[in-house]
């Protein structure tokens, strides 16, 4: 079996599983908003979306939003966080996780995570904890629930708020307990890849009447959910989801039983056939998780199974016979100009620098997921085995052609005389 990258055929060249993915319940339920004439957060469309929300993820609220970024900072609002908290994130997720600290005034501080979970070490955050912590942001990272029972343990030890910040795992439950259900809040985001989508959107959910009833204040401009049209108590912003957005994301909802079931089926089949190719690794399953959505399968490549293949070239090589794997993060988030103390951004307040040395720390699992992980989205899985068996047979020409690649590159990148 030759390579494509080295001359082969590919082993595929149709698209796999389009997302997102739509119909005509979309297409009846945004002609419906559209001839009421209300487009905007108040349609009725908006309090059933938040009802059939917090039924999947049984809590008794939930806030809709404009889109998860703004979720998290409203949850972390609600929990009391402002100028000069500290709050515990983990460094292997995308940037909202942290910024959302920033835009409430307080400061992130980093803790490694799990290697085989990926998600935030409940270990390495109690080790971060100072007395300046005020809460903590669990992401479960690529839809897989984090360990909750022993971050609610933490959070209720050392008195801190818990955010769960649930925007790949819709659904998925830890224990019995859907996400989300677990700390002060948990929230979600509808952007345009996740798995339910509206092209934006979010959703914050709580078992509390008290969050709830401010998140939805800091949505609503200040208003109280029983109180006047021009009575504002707090400072607040228009940060609602429309009515379009709402119908839609109702018949995402409705599709999300049926592609988690898929996903999750194809996962599996995926995993054992995973077995035959040391080069390349998955997390190990556990009891704990009921349901795992699968947004992001993340491979763990390991060179020294590959005759020292590094994983960008085994990315380019799965690239090139039709499977759009990619490249973890570039580097943790702590790396981003953003977080480094010279850029001024986390001199607000009292604050005279940075919790952390953004720009000299190293979290040596972070660094290393960045180094050797690849991903395969969740629409990949959407189809049927035949689309997984074209994955495994992808993976497998790279492991049995990892010397030839190796040897190609090492040729290609020798000077001419």
């Amino acid at each position: 079996m030759a390579l494509a990258l080295l001359g082969g055929s590919p082993v595929r060249t149709r698209p796999f599983s389009a997302w997102p993915v739509s119909g005509a319940d979309e297409e009846h339920a945004l002609g419906d908003v559209l001839r009421s004439g209300v487009w905007g957060g108040y349609h009725p469309s908006v309090k059933a979306l938040e009802r059939a929300f917090a039924d999947l993820h049984e809590v008794p609220y939930a806030v809709s939003c404009a889109n998860g970024t703004v979720a998290l900072e409203v949850a972390l609002r609600a929990a009391g966080v402002g100028r000069d908290d500290e709050v515990i994130v983990p460094p292997f997720t995308f940037v909202a996780s942290a910024t959302a600290v920033l835009l409430c005034g307080a400061a992130p501080v980093f803790a490694d995570i799990d290697p085989h979970t990926l998600n935030l070490s409940p270990r390495a955050a109690e080790a971060a904890i100072t007395p300046r912590t005020r809460a903590l942001v669990v992401v479960h990272f690529g839809g897989r629930p984090a360990e909750m029972d022993a971050f609610t343990d933490l959070a209720r030890r050392h008195e801190l708020k818990l955010v769960e910040d649930c925007a790949h795992a819709h659904g998925a439950r830890w224990l019995g307990t859907p996400v989300g259900a677990w700390g002060d809040a948990g929230t979600f985001s509808f952007q345009g890849f996740k798995l339910m989508t509206a092209g934006e959107g979010g959703m914050i959910v709580t078992r509390s009447a008290d969050v709830a009833e401010l998140c939805w204040s800091y949505c609503n401009q200040g208003r109280r959910p029983d109180g006047g049209w021009f009575e504002h108590v707090r400072l607040g912003t228009n940060y609602r989801m429309t009515g379009f957005q709402a119908v839609v994301l109702q018949a995402q909802l409705r599709r999300l039983a049926d592609q988690t079931r898929v996903r999750a089926a194809n996962v599996a089949y995926f995993r054992t056939g995973l077995r035959n190719f040391p080069g390349f690794a998955m997390d190990a399953e556990d009891p704990r998780i009921e349901q795992h959505p699968y947004y992001l399968v993340t491979l763990r490549c390991r060179p020294a199974s590959l005759s020292g293949l590094p994983r960008d070239r085994a990315v380019e090589a799965m690239q090139a016979e039709g499977i759009p794997a990619k490249p973890t993060y570039p580097y943790p988030l702590y790396r981003n100009p953003l977080f480094r103390r010279e850029s001024g951004v986390l001199g607000r307040g009292e604050r005279s620098r940075a919790p952390q040395d953004y720009a000299q720390l190293v979290l040596p699992e972070a660094e290393r997921v960045c180094r050797d992980g690849i991903w395969l989205s969740h629409n990949l899985f959407l189809g049927d085995r035949a689309d997984v068996d074209d994955i495994l047979l992808a993976i497998e020409k790279v492991q049995q052609g990892a010397s030839l690649l190796l040897a190609s590159r090492s040729h290609a990148a020798r000077p001419s005389r």
